[in-house]
């Protein structure tokens, strides 16, 4: 009895509070329907391409998650229905507070378990009050009498002032329908992967459910909306509706956050995602940028390809930037492959062969070199705190001597490292940093002479920013993700230097002694290009411009792990080439022209090391005829080893096969002498088979008179096993030294 009084009670009360309430004076303003829309923002801040198409979206307010504001007429009919059936059938007829509702919901507590589904009191209207306005929201102890008055105000206001319509849109906008869905159009996307207006019935009646119990069991939920389906329509399928909840709720992650978490990761890893969060601070922004839709969907589209391509030779994540050389614009920033979310535009990695072209326009500059000038390509050793630094070829072959044309476009390292023992280590180092390369923090030394080769961290953008120098004729500036005033550009290397270094990058005859005169480097409109691949092929750069555009690709993995027979020219390349291709599939590029200070000279060689040709030179450097001193007009000298050189035997070649080389220069007539043995005439590299210990090898005259010496070190193995013949052809492979150069290209 006094359970039924208490609830006779409450059909008194709110009987009451329904006629006060419509006697009731005017309460405090409400928002208009135009504010509360205003006020909206999504969760999300949205990318825009330069024509405003949208690129990406990327969450801000982690709150909640909220789309753009969905308008009545968007919204699938059949979501209104299954609302208003479910909590507010009156809706059309009362003024905010119903009544007759009111009694009804009283009379079901008076009645207890006799009432087949409980109704709500409150309606839409009074619902959408307390989503206005927290003080009138619903609380875990219920609401106070005062509260419920004050709600019943709001409610009065809002039907004054709002139309039906707009009163059941900002409804379904405002409320949360699942853990942190806000909205039916987070709600129709998150669940059902579809737009508000694609909702069926059986959709429709579980997005209606939800209202009343966003954080309900799967199986509430189910039954809830299988009722409310059979209401609307006697012959629902609620097997199907059941089977709708289970997968939507799966899919949106409403009752696992842990899930939804890495669902919202998995989302915001995609290729400009990290771009849309850095452009747009604030939730529900749309910023447009300098991207173009189009060249991003094909970077993306062949960068996956090509990785697919390449995963059966461990090769997993790659990024691509392009950057219009004019006014610094990105127009494509693929950040990654796949659904990573480490930026790889931005990376740190190691840079292999792409700085080469940098060291070379400094020798240029400083009239060290000409495109002509012969170096030496042999075997070298520097001494070095750690030990002795041993670079090798990528081929692990060596040319003798080769030009700097031929150096740089076969990427030739050993040429590269006694470039930079002329330039000096610290002086390249300050170049790499003037053309934009910050991330060279350390002191030059830390780097060491394997600079040339790329032993610094380089990010993806950098290094194509730096490469745009090069296509600007020297003259270095910022990019922009926004558009811009065009910037002007500032000095930083000499236009006539890097104007050859661009001209030797675009020639595919001089790439092809290294590369061939087929491959994806090879377009078919002006373009200069450099490949890089890093210390055990953990990274595979290509990096090259056009006239108008500069575009840089990285390959590799992302967890550092090297992959298998991959080079610059099989790994980042073809996308490379891909890129550029669609970028002048309407216009070739053009070549560049000579700037002042520049002749053309026809060159030949003596002896004919390579062939005749045409050359660039910085005028007054110009010759005819590059010559090469004779052997008996250089100083006799031992190549390799060098002195104090630390060879270590390979534990994994048996011992009889391995050999060491023994090279020397302008050594006609000289014999070598290893440990007081004579080994026979020097003129012909002799191959050794290394024993461990401490050795001294020298070149002597007919005199017995020692012309030249160096001391080495021979270590691992046993002097046990070890052959003591020699000949004039290795047998074998040759033990290699300590500290010996990456094979970068």
């Amino acid at each position: 009895m006094a359970a039924r009084s208490k609830a006779l009670a409450r059909v008194l009360a709110a009987a009451g509070l329904a006629a006060c309430v419509a006697l009731a004076p005017a309460a405090a303003a409400v928002p208009g329907f135009t504010q509360v829309k205003g006020a909206w923002r999504a969760s999300d801040a949205q990318l825009l391409d330069r024509h405003g198409e949208p690129l990406d979206a990327v969450r801000i307010d982690i709150r909640a998650r909220r789309r753009a504001w969905v308008a009545l007429p968007d919204i699938s009919p059949a979501l209104g229905r299954a609302v208003l059936q479910a909590e507010d059938q009156r809706f059309m007829q009362h003024g905010g507070i119903d009544v007759e509702a009111l009694g009804k919901a009283a009379w079901d507590a008076l009645l207890g378990a006799g009432a087949t589904r409980a109704r709500g009191a409150s309606t839409i209207t009074m619902q959408l009050a307390g989503l206005l306005d927290p003080a009138l929201a619903p609380r875990a102890k219920g609401r106070t009498l005062l509260q419920k008055w004050d709600q019943a105000l709001a409610a009065r206001e809002l039907e004054a002032g709002w139309s039906k319509g707009q009163i059941l849109e900002a409804y379904l906008n405002l409320a949360s329908y699942r853990s942190e869905l806000q909205g039916v159009g987070a709600a129709a996307r998150a669940l059902f992967g579809k737009a508000p207006s694609g909702l069926d019935a059986g959709e429709a009646a579980i997005l209606a459910s939800l209202l009343r119990a966003p954080s309900a069991p799967a199986g509430l939920v189910a039954r809830r909306a299988c009722a409310l389906a059979r209401e609307l329509d006697a012959h629902a399928d609620c097997a199907a509706i059941e089977w709708q909840v289970q997968a939507s709720l799966e899919r949106g992650g409403g009752f696992n956050a842990r899930a939804n978490a890495r669902t919202n990761a998995a989302v915001e890893a995609s290729a400009t995602a990290q771009l849309a969060r850095r452009l747009a601070a604030s939730p529900g922004a749309a910023v447009r940028s300098t991207l173009d839709a189009g060249l991003q969907r094909a970077a993306v589209a062949s960068l996956r390809r090509h990785l697919a391509e390449l995963a059966g030779r461990n090769v997993g994540d790659g990024a691509v930037v392009v950057i219009d050389n004019a006014s610094g614009e990105v127009l494509a920033y693929v950040a990654n492959g796949g659904d990573s979310d480490v930026d790889g535009v931005l990376a740190l990695r190691q840079a292999g062969s792409t700085l080469k072209p940098f060291l070379y326009e400094l020798a240029l500059e400083r009239g060290q070199v000409t495109a002509a000038s012969l170096l030496d390509d042999s075997p070298v050793g520097i001494p070095t705190v750690g030990g002795l630094y041993v670079p090798q070829n990528y081929d692990h072959s060596y040319r003798d001597v080769a030009s700097v044309r031929t150096s740089l476009a076969g990427s030739l390292n050993v040429p590269a490292v006694r470039t930079l023992m002329l330039t000096g280590l610290e002086r390249f180092h300050e170049r790499l940093r003037a053309v934009g390369i910050t991330s060279l923090t350390e002191a030059p030394e830390f780097y060491g002479w394997s600079l040339a080769l790329g032993s610094g961290d380089v990010s993806l953008l950098e290094l194509t920013n730096a490469y745009r120098t090069l296509a600007n004729g020297g003259l270095r500036g910022s990019v922009t993700f926004t558009a811009r005033a065009l910037e002007p550009g500032q000095r930083v290397l000499d236009t006539r230097a890097a104007f050859i270094v661009a001209d030797i990058l675009s020639d595919r005859a001089a790439r092809s002694t290294t590369f061939g005169l087929v491959n994806e480097l090879a377009t078919g409109f002006w373009s200069a290009v450099k490949t890089g691949t890093s210390k055990d092929m953990r990274d595979n750069w290509c990096v090259g411009f056009s006239d108008r555009y500069t575009v840089g690709v990285w390959v590799g993995n992302f967890d550092g792990a090297s992959m298998w027979d991959v080079s610059g020219v099989s790994g980042a390349a073809p996308v490379w080439r891909d890129v550029m291709d669609w970028l002048h599939r309407g216009r070739p590029s053009q070549a560049p022209s000579a700037p002042p200070g520049l002749v053309r000279q026809a060159v030949r060689f003596e002896p004919a090391l390579e062939p005749a040709r045409s050359e660039w030179f910085v005028r007054g450097s110009e010759s005819a005829v590059v010559e090469l001193l004779a052997q008996n007009q250089r100083t006799p000298k031992i190549v390799y080893p060098v002195e104090s050189s630390i060879i270590a035997l390979d534990p994994d070649i048996p011992a009889p096969l391995q050999r060491v080389s023994f090279r020397a220069q302008a050594a006609q007539g000289l014999r070598w002498m290893l440990d007081g043995a004579a080994l026979g005439a020097a003129d012909v590299e002799r191959a050794w088979a290394p024993r461990p210990g401490a050795h001294e090898l020298k070149l002597v005259g007919a005199d017995g008179k020692t012309v030249a010496v160096t001391r080495f070190e021979v270590r691992g193995g046993s002097a046990a096993g070890q052959a003591s013949s020699f000949s004039t052809s290795s047998g074998g492979s040759e033990a290699s030294g300590m500290y010996s150069g990456e094979s970068e290209r």
